[in-house]
């Protein structure tokens, strides 16, 4: 079982910026691939950002150039700097892990973005 905590969010002006923080539990958090997914209301989920173990990182092309994921593995901790927010950022935002080599996926509780235009 990994648990994951998030951190961050609220409430932002449009072009501002805000930092989610997701801290995992367990020791082979190096391991994981973490990636941090939205859901607007009447969206579907989709994929923000992720990054693997080995540090290889991809985006949805609508943060590229303006959203970076990051880890510290010694934190067990993966990151979402957010830049140049829009009003079409907001949304609620997860993090997810999943253990390579198997189907099990985890979630985060959540965090709500808001940017107000």
């Amino acid at each position: 079982q990994v648990q994951l905590v998030q951190s961050g969010g609220g409430l932002v002006q449009a072009g501002g910026s805000l930092r989610l923080s997701c801290v995992a539990s367990g020791s082979i958090f190096s391991r994981y691939t973490m990636g941090w997914y939205r859901q607007a209301p009447g969206k579907q989920r989709e994929l923000v950002a992720a990054i693997t173990s080995g540090g290889s990182t991809n985006y949805a092309n609508s943060v590229k150039g303006r959203f970076t994921i990051s880890r510290d593995n010694a934190k067990n901790t993966v990151y979402l700097q957010m830049n140049s927010l829009k009003s079409e950022d907001t949304a609620v935002y997860l993090c997810n892990a999943k253990i390579p080599s198997t189907s099990l996926t985890y979630w985060g509780q959540g965090t709500q973005v808001t940017v107000s235009s």
